[in-house]
Parts: structure tokens; C-alpha cells; sequence
């Protein structure tokens, strides 16, 4: 089972990398859109999401999006000791630091730690997404963990190539209810059940 994540996340990496600039920064123009459009965002107040790295969609619009609407934008802190992850309310990015693996992450004594009953929205990031809303991630499982005690709103952000009919799950990891691509937004609870 863990060859079968590591090849479909190799091949969406690599499927990924081969996206042209113009066509990256058009899609994921098109995804900030449907998002802001969304319910769950409009209506939350407090929303967790990540800083895109590499070729993730990018977050930066969005956020920049999310502060211009007055929302309080939230970015995880992992803490690699206990693999657990914490979120953080920035105002700007000055506010973030680069850490391991060039991911950055809020500078702890310039932002305002929120708990999970604090966040109504987490955009749960991804490489590889089937349409019942697993995923694969990155391999630590920060976010699986998170989720398990979170009973607020779940979305991810993907390209179309992104997206697989099924990826190998456990029991332990947590669909998100919503993904967003440029051309589609899947409600994966109806898949789930059906």
C-alpha cells in the first residue's frame, strides 16, 4: 500500500513540475475564485491555511483575498518532537520565518495561537486527492492528526491533475468535505455515502 502513495504521489509531483508558469498562475486564479465564492468562506471568520510551496496552488492571492474581506488567517506551526501542529493568526508575512524543507511558518512570538474550536475553515493541503476526499500528503501526518479532534469545515485546493479516483486510506485519516479545482468543485460527502 505504501508503494502504491509513493508512485501516485511521485507521478502528480512530477505531472505537477511539468505544469507551464502561465498555465500554473491561470488555474490557480481560477481556484481563489470558486473559493472566495464559497460558502464555508464567506460565512467563516477564522480560516487555516497553509503557504504554498513549489507548485501548490498558490495561497498567497488568497490569503491576501482573506485579509482584504477582514477574515483571521491562520497558518500551521509544526512541531516535529511530537509531530503535532499547532495554528497561528498572522496579519502579514512579515510575521512568517523560513524553517526545515523551506516551508515557512509563523514566528511564534509575533502571532496569536487559535485552537481548533477557534477555526471555522482549515484548506487541508495535498499532493494527490480521489473523489471521496482522501489524500495524500506529504508523509508526516500533521494534518490527520489535527484533524481527528476538528469539527469545523474541511477543503482542499488541486489542480485537476491532482485529482485520482481513489488513493490507498487508513483508518486513521481524514477526508475533507470539499476540494476545489479550477474546473469543478467536488462534494466528496455525497461520495462518501454513496
Amino acid at each position: 500500500m505504501n508503494m502504491d502513495k509513493k508512485e501516485l504521489r511521485n507521478g502528480i509531483r512530477l505531472a505537477l513540475s511539468r505544469m507551464s508558469d502561465e498555465l500554473y498562475k491561470q488555474s490557480s486564479l481560477l481556484i481563489k475564485k470558486r473559493l472566495l465564492n464559497e460558502p464555508i468562506i464567506i460565512e467563516g471568520n477564522s480560516i487555516a491555511i497553509t503557504i504554498s510551496t513549489e507548485r501548490e496552488v498558490d495561497t498567497i492571492g488568497i490569503i491576501e483575498s482573506l485579509w482584504a474581506l477582514g477574515k483571521n488567517v491562520l497558518v500551521p506551526k509544526c512541531i516535529a518532537k511530537t509531530r503535532a501542529m499547532e495554528f497561528y493568526k498572522i496579519d502579514n508575512f512579515d510575521q512568517l520565518e523560513t524553517v526545515y524543507m523551506n516551508l515557512r511558518e509563523p514566528v511564534l512570538e509575533l502571532t496569536e495561537q487559535f485552537s481548533a474550536e477557534q477555526i471555522d475553515c482549515i484548506i487541508v493541503p495535498g499532493i494527490v486527492f480521489d473523489y471521496s476526499g482522501y489524500r495524500i500528503g506529504y508523509g508526516g501526518g500533521y494534518y490527520d492528526r489535527y484533524l481527528e479532534h476538528f469539527q469545523g469545515n474541511l477543503v482542499s485546493l488541486a489542480f485537476d491533475i491532482q485529482i485520482v479516483n481513489s488513493v490507498p486510506y487508513e483508518a486513521h485519516d481524514q477526508p475533507v468535505n470539499y476540494i476545489i479545482t479550477e474546473t469543478n468543485r467536488i462534494d466528496c460527502t455525497t461520495k462518501r455515502k454513496g
